[in-house]
């Protein structure tokens, strides 16, 4: 992403939640997922020192010790550059599975469109089926998005599906449109128009 290796700052993030509520667990687990954070081991991981990121680390461990857990956020970086880039490629190979997902389940929209089509079930109801589909799949590619820190591989093709989707999409309700539409009869001719 044009910054060079050691140019980068790290965020070791250790975490434990025994003594507080069973709750906080989850809660901590979910927040460290939804920011994309490599597990080294149980209850300890890594994200890049990002701003946003920091922030949301900062409140999340404000969080565990009001509720009786313990928190350390740590900076650090890397002392060897391949070991980091090792460590990117985990961040990336993580996000490419998740983008992966996305690219795996997008056919079956297209595929959904194909049938209506085939049936010939053009309605507003199947397009706005549709479309709550296709604002599903764009929010989920949005949060892996978000948790993509070193723009992993996979991000461009799983954006480019969304974006043929829609298209297809697209196309559907410009063919439900068209049937849906009022047949309009042929004009009239007057009687002063007439031959």
């Amino acid at each position: 992403m044009g910054v060079e290796p050691r140019d980068r700052g790290w965020l070791l993030i250790s975490v434990s939640t025994a003594g507080a509520p069973d709750s906080l667990r989850v809660q901590v687990w979910r927040k460290l997922r939804s920011l994309g954070a490599l597990y080294l081991q149980q209850s300890v991981c890594l994200l890049p020192a990002r701003p946003e990121v920091v922030r949301e680390i900062r409140g999340l461990a404000d969080r565990v010790r009001h509720q009786g857990g313990t928190a350390r956020v740590l900076s650090m970086t890397f002392t060897e550059p391949a070991e980091e880039e090792a460590v990117i490629a985990e961040f990336d190979a993580a996000r490419d599975v998740e983008y992966g997902e996305v690219l795996e389940r997008l056919p079956a929209l297209r595929r959904e469109l194909a049938d209506e089509r085939a049936r010939g079930n053009l309605t507003y109801a199947e397009v706005e089926e549709s479309e709550a589909d296709l604002q599903r799949f764009r929010s989920w590619l949005d949060k892996i998005a978000a948790r993509d820190h070193f723009a992993a591989p996979g991000g461009q093709d799983a954006r480019n599906a969304v974006d043929e989707a829609a298209a297809a999409l697209a196309d559907f309700e410009e063919a439900a449109l068209q049937s849906e539409a009022p047949a309009q009869p042929a004009p009239r001719l007057r009687a002063a128009d007439r031959p």
